[in-house]
Protein backbone atom coordinates (compact mmCIF):
# COMPACT_ATOMS: atom_id res chain seq x y z
CA UNK A 1 0.00 0.00 0.00
CA UNK A 2 1.45 3.35 -1.03
CA UNK A 3 1.70 6.42 1.21
CA UNK A 4 -1.26 8.15 -0.49
CA UNK A 5 -3.66 5.33 0.39
CA UNK A 6 -2.32 5.15 3.95
CA UNK A 7 -3.01 8.86 4.46
CA UNK A 8 -6.57 8.44 3.12
CA UNK A 9 -7.31 5.43 5.36
CA UNK A 10 -5.83 7.03 8.48
CA UNK A 11 -7.69 10.30 7.88
CA UNK A 12 -11.00 8.46 7.48
CA UNK A 13 -10.41 6.32 10.56
CA UNK A 14 -10.04 9.51 12.59
CA UNK A 15 -13.17 10.97 11.02
CA UNK A 16 -11.39 14.03 9.64
CA UNK A 17 -12.09 15.91 6.44
CA UNK A 18 -9.23 17.06 4.20
CA UNK A 19 -9.65 20.57 5.62
CA UNK A 20 -9.33 19.34 9.21
CA UNK A 21 -6.23 17.28 8.46
CA UNK A 22 -4.71 20.22 6.57
CA UNK A 23 -5.23 22.45 9.60
CA UNK A 24 -3.56 19.95 11.92
CA UNK A 25 -0.63 19.54 9.51
CA UNK A 26 -0.31 23.26 8.84
CA UNK A 27 -0.81 23.04 5.06
CA UNK A 28 -3.59 23.82 2.58
CA UNK A 29 -6.42 21.45 1.68
CA UNK A 30 -5.02 21.30 -1.86
CA UNK A 31 -1.76 19.91 -0.45
CA UNK A 32 -3.65 17.11 1.33
CA UNK A 33 -5.56 16.40 -1.88
CA UNK A 34 -2.27 16.10 -3.79
CA UNK A 35 -0.78 13.81 -1.12
CA UNK A 36 -3.85 11.54 -1.27
CA UNK A 37 -3.89 11.56 -5.05
CA UNK A 38 -0.19 10.61 -5.20
CA UNK A 39 0.44 13.82 -7.13
CA UNK A 40 2.90 15.07 -4.52
CA UNK A 41 5.05 13.42 -1.86
CA UNK A 42 5.37 15.07 1.58
CA UNK A 43 8.86 15.93 2.76
CA UNK A 44 10.46 14.35 5.83
CA UNK A 45 9.14 17.01 8.22
CA UNK A 46 5.59 16.43 7.00
CA UNK A 47 5.96 12.65 7.32
CA UNK A 48 7.11 13.10 10.92
CA UNK A 49 4.11 15.34 11.50
CA UNK A 50 1.79 12.74 9.92
CA UNK A 51 3.29 10.14 12.26
CA UNK A 52 2.58 12.34 15.27
CA UNK A 53 -0.96 13.25 14.17
CA UNK A 54 -2.04 9.70 13.32
CA UNK A 55 -0.06 8.04 16.11
CA UNK A 56 1.65 5.59 13.73
CA UNK A 57 5.31 4.85 13.11
CA UNK A 58 7.20 6.52 10.29
CA UNK A 59 8.21 3.04 9.05
CA UNK A 60 4.57 2.22 8.39
CA UNK A 61 4.08 5.44 6.42
CA UNK A 62 7.13 5.22 4.16
CA UNK A 63 7.43 1.47 3.62
CA UNK A 64 4.95 0.31 0.97
CA UNK A 65 5.36 -3.34 1.95
CA UNK A 66 3.94 -2.69 5.44
CA UNK A 67 0.19 -3.25 5.06
CA UNK A 68 -0.74 -3.54 8.75
CA UNK A 69 -0.78 -0.29 10.71
CA UNK A 70 2.02 0.11 13.26
CA UNK A 71 0.96 2.42 16.06
CA UNK A 72 3.21 4.34 18.37
CA UNK A 73 3.28 2.88 21.93
CA UNK A 74 1.32 5.82 23.37
CA UNK A 75 -1.50 5.17 20.90
CA UNK A 76 -1.80 1.39 21.22
CA UNK A 77 -4.36 1.31 24.03
CA UNK A 78 -6.58 3.91 22.37
CA UNK A 79 -6.48 2.14 18.99
CA UNK A 80 -7.30 -1.21 20.56
CA UNK A 81 -10.49 0.23 22.05
CA UNK A 82 -11.38 1.85 18.71
CA UNK A 83 -10.89 -1.47 16.92
CA UNK A 84 -13.88 -2.82 18.82
CA UNK A 85 -16.08 -0.75 16.50
CA UNK A 86 -17.08 -2.60 13.36
CA UNK A 87 -15.58 -1.25 10.13
CA UNK A 88 -17.16 -2.38 6.86
CA UNK A 89 -14.79 -3.16 4.01
CA UNK A 90 -16.04 -1.76 0.68
CA UNK A 91 -14.67 -3.32 -2.51
CA UNK A 92 -14.68 -1.81 -5.99
CA UNK A 93 -17.55 -4.10 -6.99
CA UNK A 94 -19.61 -3.03 -3.97
CA UNK A 95 -18.94 0.66 -4.62
CA UNK A 96 -20.01 0.41 -8.27
CA UNK A 97 -23.14 -1.57 -7.38
CA UNK A 98 -24.08 0.94 -4.69
CA UNK A 99 -23.69 3.91 -7.06
CA UNK A 100 -25.78 2.10 -9.71
CA UNK A 101 -28.56 1.43 -7.17
CA UNK A 102 -28.56 5.06 -6.06
CA UNK A 103 -28.64 6.21 -9.68
CA UNK A 104 -31.66 3.93 -10.24
CA UNK A 105 -33.54 5.00 -7.10
CA UNK A 106 -32.71 8.74 -6.96
CA UNK A 107 -35.24 9.78 -9.62
CA UNK A 108 -37.92 7.45 -8.25
CA UNK A 109 -37.47 8.68 -4.67
CA UNK A 110 -37.59 12.29 -5.88
CA UNK A 111 -40.79 11.54 -7.84
CA UNK A 112 -42.40 9.93 -4.77
CA UNK A 113 -41.51 12.98 -2.68
CA UNK A 114 -43.07 15.19 -5.34
CA UNK A 115 -46.29 13.13 -5.24
CA UNK A 116 -46.54 13.65 -1.46
CA UNK A 117 -46.34 17.42 -1.90
CA UNK A 118 -48.84 17.43 -4.79
CA UNK A 119 -51.32 15.10 -3.06
CA UNK A 120 -53.53 17.76 -1.38
CA UNK A 121 -53.92 19.94 -4.50
CA UNK A 122 -57.05 18.19 -5.81
CA UNK A 123 -58.67 18.35 -2.36
CA UNK A 124 -57.93 22.06 -2.06
CA UNK A 125 -59.20 22.92 -5.55
CA UNK A 126 -62.40 20.89 -5.27
CA UNK A 127 -63.05 22.39 -1.85
CA UNK A 128 -62.76 25.89 -3.29
CA UNK A 129 -64.92 24.98 -6.30
CA UNK A 130 -67.66 23.54 -4.05
CA UNK A 131 -68.19 27.01 -2.57
CA UNK A 132 -68.87 28.49 -6.01
CA UNK A 133 -72.34 27.88 -7.53
CA UNK A 134 -71.00 27.85 -11.09
CA UNK A 135 -69.29 24.46 -10.64
CA UNK A 136 -72.25 22.55 -9.10
CA UNK A 137 -70.03 20.44 -6.83
CA UNK A 138 -71.31 19.57 -3.37
CA UNK A 139 -69.02 19.92 -0.36
CA UNK A 140 -69.26 16.19 0.41
CA UNK A 141 -68.41 15.20 -3.16
CA UNK A 142 -65.44 17.58 -3.19
CA UNK A 143 -64.14 16.22 0.11
CA UNK A 144 -64.69 12.59 -0.90
CA UNK A 145 -63.01 12.83 -4.29
CA UNK A 146 -60.20 15.00 -2.97
CA UNK A 147 -59.37 12.68 -0.08
CA UNK A 148 -59.49 9.62 -2.37
CA UNK A 149 -57.00 11.24 -4.76
CA UNK A 150 -54.78 12.26 -1.83
CA UNK A 151 -54.77 8.71 -0.43
CA UNK A 152 -54.01 7.17 -3.85
CA UNK A 153 -51.07 9.52 -4.46
CA UNK A 154 -49.69 8.90 -0.96
CA UNK A 155 -50.10 5.14 -1.45
CA UNK A 156 -48.15 5.29 -4.75
CA UNK A 157 -45.43 7.36 -3.08
CA UNK A 158 -45.15 4.98 -0.11
CA UNK A 159 -44.93 2.00 -2.49
CA UNK A 160 -42.06 3.68 -4.36
CA UNK A 161 -40.31 4.50 -1.07
CA UNK A 162 -40.60 0.87 0.04
CA UNK A 163 -39.27 -0.50 -3.26
CA UNK A 164 -36.33 1.91 -3.25
CA UNK A 165 -35.69 1.16 0.42
CA UNK A 166 -35.55 -2.58 -0.29
CA UNK A 167 -33.04 -1.93 -3.06
CA UNK A 168 -30.74 0.18 -0.88
CA UNK A 169 -31.20 -1.77 2.38
CA UNK A 170 -28.10 -3.85 1.63
CA UNK A 171 -25.98 -0.71 1.83
CA UNK A 172 -27.63 1.08 4.75
CA UNK A 173 -24.34 0.86 6.66
CA UNK A 174 -22.76 3.36 4.21
CA UNK A 175 -24.66 6.20 5.84
CA UNK A 176 -24.37 5.15 9.49
CA UNK A 177 -21.33 2.91 10.00
CA UNK A 178 -17.57 3.31 9.58
CA UNK A 179 -16.31 2.03 6.24
CA UNK A 180 -12.91 1.30 4.73
CA UNK A 181 -12.51 1.25 0.94
CA UNK A 182 -9.99 -0.93 -0.86
CA UNK A 183 -7.31 0.48 -3.15
CA UNK A 184 -8.69 2.38 -6.13
CA UNK A 185 -12.23 3.00 -4.83
CA UNK A 186 -11.55 6.54 -3.57
CA UNK A 187 -9.99 7.56 -6.88
CA UNK A 188 -12.88 6.13 -8.89
CA UNK A 189 -15.50 7.86 -6.73
CA UNK A 190 -13.65 11.19 -6.85
CA UNK A 191 -13.60 11.03 -10.66
CA UNK A 192 -17.36 10.36 -10.74
CA UNK A 193 -18.02 13.14 -8.25
CA UNK A 194 -15.96 15.65 -10.23
CA UNK A 195 -17.82 14.69 -13.42
CA UNK A 196 -21.20 15.04 -11.66
CA UNK A 197 -20.40 18.37 -9.99
CA UNK A 198 -21.69 20.56 -12.84
CA UNK A 199 -25.06 18.70 -13.29
CA UNK A 200 -25.42 18.67 -9.50
CA UNK A 201 -25.02 22.44 -9.21
CA UNK A 202 -27.42 23.01 -12.13
CA UNK A 203 -30.17 20.81 -10.64
CA UNK A 204 -29.64 22.30 -7.18
CA UNK A 205 -29.97 25.86 -8.53
CA UNK A 206 -33.17 24.92 -10.42
CA UNK A 207 -34.65 23.28 -7.33
CA UNK A 208 -33.82 26.14 -4.97
CA UNK A 209 -35.05 28.73 -7.48
CA UNK A 210 -38.40 26.94 -7.82
CA UNK A 211 -38.82 26.81 -4.03
CA UNK A 212 -37.98 30.50 -3.63
CA UNK A 213 -40.28 31.56 -6.49
CA UNK A 214 -43.14 29.40 -5.19
CA UNK A 215 -44.43 32.26 -3.02
CA UNK A 216 -44.81 34.62 -6.03
CA UNK A 217 -48.30 33.30 -7.03
CA UNK A 218 -49.48 33.70 -3.43
CA UNK A 219 -48.30 37.28 -2.96
CA UNK A 220 -49.30 38.15 -6.52
CA UNK A 221 -52.86 37.00 -5.84
CA UNK A 222 -52.96 38.95 -2.58
CA UNK A 223 -52.08 42.08 -4.51
CA UNK A 224 -54.84 41.79 -7.13
CA UNK A 225 -57.70 39.80 -5.59
CA UNK A 226 -59.29 38.81 -2.29
CA UNK A 227 -61.26 35.90 -3.75
CA UNK A 228 -60.94 32.66 -1.76
CA UNK A 229 -60.96 30.66 -4.98
CA UNK A 230 -57.98 32.56 -6.39
CA UNK A 231 -56.15 32.30 -3.06
CA UNK A 232 -56.60 28.53 -3.00
CA UNK A 233 -55.44 28.38 -6.63
CA UNK A 234 -52.33 30.35 -5.63
CA UNK A 235 -51.63 27.91 -2.78
CA UNK A 236 -51.91 25.01 -5.26
CA UNK A 237 -49.43 26.75 -7.58
CA UNK A 238 -47.13 27.22 -4.59
CA UNK A 239 -47.29 23.50 -3.81
CA UNK A 240 -46.66 22.62 -7.47
CA UNK A 241 -43.53 24.79 -7.65
CA UNK A 242 -42.28 23.42 -4.33
CA UNK A 243 -42.88 19.88 -5.62
CA UNK A 244 -40.87 20.57 -8.80
CA UNK A 245 -38.06 22.19 -6.82
CA UNK A 246 -37.99 19.34 -4.32
CA UNK A 247 -37.75 16.81 -7.15
CA UNK A 248 -34.54 18.38 -8.48
CA UNK A 249 -33.04 18.85 -5.00
CA UNK A 250 -33.77 15.30 -3.81
CA UNK A 251 -32.60 13.70 -7.05
CA UNK A 252 -29.29 15.57 -7.23
CA UNK A 253 -28.58 15.34 -3.50
CA UNK A 254 -29.13 11.57 -3.41
CA UNK A 255 -26.39 10.95 -5.98
CA UNK A 256 -23.93 13.40 -4.42
CA UNK A 257 -24.56 12.06 -0.92
CA UNK A 258 -23.87 8.51 -2.08
CA UNK A 259 -20.43 9.53 -3.35
CA UNK A 260 -19.70 11.48 -0.16
CA UNK A 261 -20.69 8.41 1.86
CA UNK A 262 -18.13 6.28 0.01
CA UNK A 263 -15.46 8.95 0.56
CA UNK A 264 -16.60 9.61 4.15
CA UNK A 265 -16.58 13.35 3.52
CA UNK A 266 -18.90 16.36 4.01
CA UNK A 267 -21.78 15.19 6.24
CA UNK A 268 -20.55 11.59 6.37
CA UNK A 269 -17.26 11.78 8.25
CA UNK A 270 -16.96 9.22 11.04
CA UNK A 271 -17.31 11.90 13.68
CA UNK A 272 -20.58 13.17 12.20
CA UNK A 273 -21.92 9.63 11.82
CA UNK A 274 -21.38 9.02 15.53
CA UNK A 275 -23.05 12.36 16.37
CA UNK A 276 -26.05 11.52 14.18
CA UNK A 277 -26.50 8.19 15.97
CA UNK A 278 -26.78 10.00 19.28
CA UNK A 279 -29.22 12.55 17.81
CA UNK A 280 -31.56 9.99 16.21
CA UNK A 281 -33.74 9.72 19.33
CA UNK A 282 -34.50 13.46 19.78
CA UNK A 283 -35.03 13.88 16.03
CA UNK A 284 -37.60 11.05 15.95
CA UNK A 285 -39.44 12.54 18.92
CA UNK A 286 -39.48 15.97 17.25
CA UNK A 287 -41.17 14.72 14.07
CA UNK A 288 -43.60 12.50 15.99
CA UNK A 289 -44.71 15.51 18.03
CA UNK A 290 -45.06 17.61 14.86
CA UNK A 291 -47.20 14.90 13.24
CA UNK A 292 -49.37 14.59 16.37
CA UNK A 293 -49.94 18.36 16.46
CA UNK A 294 -50.83 18.42 12.75
CA UNK A 295 -53.35 15.56 13.04
CA UNK A 296 -54.88 16.88 16.27
CA UNK A 297 -55.28 20.39 14.84
CA UNK A 298 -56.67 19.11 11.52
CA UNK A 299 -59.24 16.70 13.00
CA UNK A 300 -60.29 19.20 15.68
CA UNK A 301 -60.87 22.13 13.32
CA UNK A 302 -61.57 20.13 10.14
CA UNK A 303 -59.63 22.91 8.39
CA UNK A 304 -57.34 20.73 6.26
CA UNK A 305 -56.77 23.43 3.66
CA UNK A 306 -54.90 25.54 6.25
CA UNK A 307 -53.32 23.14 8.73
CA UNK A 308 -50.68 22.17 6.16
CA UNK A 309 -48.86 25.38 7.18
CA UNK A 310 -47.47 23.48 10.18
CA UNK A 311 -45.02 21.57 7.95
CA UNK A 312 -43.12 24.61 6.62
CA UNK A 313 -42.99 25.94 10.18
CA UNK A 314 -41.57 22.76 11.76
CA UNK A 315 -39.19 22.45 8.81
CA UNK A 316 -37.81 25.93 9.41
CA UNK A 317 -37.55 25.34 13.17
CA UNK A 318 -35.84 21.94 12.81
CA UNK A 319 -32.26 23.26 12.30
CA UNK A 320 -32.60 25.40 15.43
CA UNK A 321 -33.95 22.42 17.40
CA UNK A 322 -31.10 20.21 16.16
CA UNK A 323 -28.45 22.80 17.05
CA UNK A 324 -29.86 23.38 20.54
CA UNK A 325 -30.17 19.67 21.42
CA UNK A 326 -26.74 18.89 19.97
CA UNK A 327 -25.23 21.76 21.96
CA UNK A 328 -26.83 20.58 25.20
CA UNK A 329 -25.68 17.01 24.53
CA UNK A 330 -22.08 18.10 23.91
CA UNK A 331 -22.07 20.33 26.98
CA UNK A 332 -23.39 17.54 29.21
Amino acid sequence: MILADKIINLRKKNGWSQEELAEKLGVTRQSISKYEGAQSIPDLDKILKFSEIFGVTTDYLIKDELEEEEYAPSQMQEKESESDRSVHKVTMEMANEYLQIIDWSAGKTAFATMLCILSPIVLLMLGAMSEMPNYHISENAAAGIGICVLIVLIAIAVTIFILCGMKTKKYEFMEKEDIETVYGVSGMVKEKRDAYHSPYVTQLVIGITCCICSVIPLFGTLAVSESDFYMVSAVCMLLALVAIGTYFIVRSAAKMNAMNQLLEEEDYTRQKKHENKKMSGPVTVYWLIATAIYLAWSFTTNDWDRTWIIWPVVGVLFPAFYAIVNGIRKKS
